[in-house]
């Protein structure tokens, strides 16, 4: 089925999607979202609440098949859904809510793909809530025509002309995909989202959304359900999407997931000093960030295609091939924010977020690795 028979379907059934509930019922519909046993495919299914919420609290837990999605064995398969966020539904519309959701066993242990029960832990430590840190995420994602598996727009088995006149482009030569676009950017501001921008990415058929600034493990929220509705809007448009961190192997840009960090006292008068003591901290603990950074990534952080190379830490000011880039703006106020460049597309915002906040905020080096780092990376602190 190609994306005009599926369009052709959706059309027949718009009466019944767009029914209006609320002159019959003060019932709703609420959307269960969780990430699978993969760690990156988010599942969902939906249950009937009586009366419209407003907080999680509100909501009841609820089971799921664990063996089905790869986090249960088949003899004890039964994983509960802790409901921890509520966004707007833009499908169903009215009071329909869409419910980000973490996972534990029956007795109550988070389960091993459940990264946000720690992230929370981290973020409700009183050093980090003191810090406010905030977060603006960048999240590169590329569509594929879905019988190839081959990037939107590209010729089936073949290649588009190089690099350069896709970025931020417009014309039906130079950009594909505005449409799924464009529409997850205004789901997005519906559900209530913290979204604040996109555009066309430097691989044609690859495009990138921004996420923030966010505060905390909303940050993480916002980017799961982002990516929720990604899936959807990508499944009505015929179109596949993938969060691979290189998914054209060559002279091609790979996709990463930036993510831009500050904490209180980076954002106030001498936050400049704040920052390269974070930077510090960083370089000491690359190893475990580039771990715990997504899946592939070694595939994109290659030193080329605006990367650092996985295994050198560096930092820069308005420096795209390093690892740590710090804007003019913030080198010339003296204040202001990181932007960390190694997170895959792929990567888990509640690992990434809460890890930055740990080591720059939580975790303290020995005297003796923070001097010897100074001085390797030519840092005064």
């Amino acid at each position: 089925m190609d994306r005009s028979e599926d369009s052709g379907t959706v059309s027949r059934l718009e009466g019944l999607l767009n029914l209006d509930l609320k002159p019959y019922t003060d019932k709703i519909i609420a959307e269960y979202i969780w990430i699978g046993g993969t760690g990156i495919d988010v599942r969902s299914k939906s249950r009937t609440i009586s009366r419209p919420v407003e907080d999680p609290s509100e909501l009841p837990k609820w089971n799921y098949d664990g063996s089905s999605t790869g986090q249960a064995p088949g003899e004890d398969s039964e994983v509960i859904l802790y409901p921890q966020a509520i966004f707007r539904d833009p499908f169903r519309g009215g009071n329909n809510i869409l419910v980000i959701c973490d996972a534990y066993t029956p007795s109550g242990e988070p389960i091993p793909t459940n990264k946000r029960c720690k992230a929370a832990q981290i973020f409700s430590n009183q050093k980090v809530i003191d810090e406010v840190p905030w977060f603006g995420i960048e999240q590169e994602y590329t569509l594929l025509q879905r019988d190839v598996k081959w990037p939107l727009g590209w010729p089936v088995g073949g290649y588009p002309g190089p690099q350069g006149p896709y970025y931020c482009a417009a014309g039906a030569d130079k950009s594909f995909g505005r449409d799924i676009s464009d529409a997850h950017y205004k789901a997005c501001l519906y559900a209530g989202i913290n979204i604040s921008g996109t555009n066309g990415e430097v691989m044609p058929g690859q495009w990138e959304y921004q996420v923030g600034p966010s505060v905390g493990i909303e940050a993480g929220d916002h980017i799961w359900c982002s990516r929720y509705l990604l899936e959807r809007i990508t499944e009505q448009a015929g179109v596949v999407l993938t969060l691979d961190p290189k998914p054209i192997e060559g002279d091609w840009n790979g996709a990463g997931c930036h993510t831009n960090y500050s904490t209180k006292s980076m954002r106030e008068e001498g936050g400049f000093e704040v920052i390269k003591k974070a930077i510090l901290n960083l370089s000491l603990r690359h190893r475990d960030h580039i771990s715990a950074y997504g899946e592939g990534n070694e595939r994109r952080l290659t030193g080329k295609h605006e990367t650092a190379d996985i295994n050198t830490f560096s930092w820069g000011v308005a420096n795209r091939g390093c690892s740590i880039r710090v804007g003019r703006d913030t080198e010339k106020q003296g204040k202001g924010y990181l932007e960390d460049r190694r997170p895959a597309s792929n990567m888990d915002p509640y690992v990434v977020t809460s890890l930055l906040a740990e080591t720059t905020i939580l975790w303290e080096p020995t005297l003796e690795a923070e001097a010897l780092a100074a001085q390797k990376m030519q840092l005064k602190v």
